[in-house]
């Protein structure tokens, strides 16, 4: 359990700039027009390669960090 409280904070600082980094990589669909009222002119379409990759990677991460954090509040009691 000391294990855990040691390498846990160190895990979560890892976890959090992948995250970020993988956000912040991704191209987005709309614009700040889109957002703000303007017309929507952006086509859906299909991920492949690099930002299909980019994308599991950025659902991958959040969902290790969030258990991440669900760990560390447990411990923490």
């Amino acid at each position: 359990m000391e294990f855990l409280v040691k390498i846990l904070p160190w895990t979560q600082i890892i976890l959090s700039i992948i995250l970020i980094a993988s956000i912040l990589l991704q191209q987005t669909g709309a614009g700040v027009g889109g957002a703000m009222g303007g017309s929507d002119d952006s086509i859906h379409y299909t991920r492949r390669g690099t930002e299909k990759v980019l994308f599991y990677l950025t659902i991958i991460t959040a969902t290790l960090f969030a258990c991440s954090a669900l760990v560390m509040l447990y411990i923490s009691r």
